[in-house]
């Protein structure tokens, strides 16, 4: 590739990467990681090429890494992207974030009758096929992109 066509981005030291972000899903995820608030550096690129999904996009977070619970928040709102660990300049770890068989905590039940929208306790989803979820409680599916997060912050 001609080097004039690459976008040149300023590498981090330590922190995340995450790419193949849908382009469309830019926003939910920079309001889920509340990057409003942090204090690091944060490099977004959006609509950027990509073979895979025509326009992607892209966030690196200095000093930023993530914990299981985080990441399974990211899988619910882009199953599939990918995460890298950067240290010392260097990827250390190169993973595809993907849903989890279950999800704890994570989704509110869109059934205002569930029992976890009534008393104190934490939702538990399952995945329903790859576009859905079910709550184990009472049995509503609910489509990926109709999710809501429970708000933990």
């Amino acid at each position: 590739m001609n080097c004039k066509k690459q976008l040149m981005v300023a590498a981090i030291e330590n922190g995340t990467v995450i790419d193949h972000i849908p382009s469309e899903k830019l926003f939910a995820v920079v309001n889920l990681l509340h990057l409003d608030r942090m204090t690091s550096a944060v490099t977004i690129g959006y609509n950027l090429e990509s073979q895979e999904l025509g326009k992607k996009s892209i966030i690196k977070m200095a000093d930023k890494f993530f914990t299981d619970d985080e990441l399974n928040q990211l899988a619910v709102i882009c199953p599939n992207l990918t995460l890298c660990i950067i240290r010392d300049y260097e990827i250390v770890e190169k993973r595809t974030v993907t849903l989890p068989s279950e999800l704890r905590g994570i989704v509110r039940c869109a059934n205002p009758k569930c029992i976890t929208n009534n008393e104190p306790m934490k939702t538990l989803f399952h995945i329903h096929d790859h576009n859905a979820l079910k709550c184990h409680y009472c049995n509503t599916i609910i489509n990926l992109d109709d999710v809501q997060l429970v708000n933990n912050k």
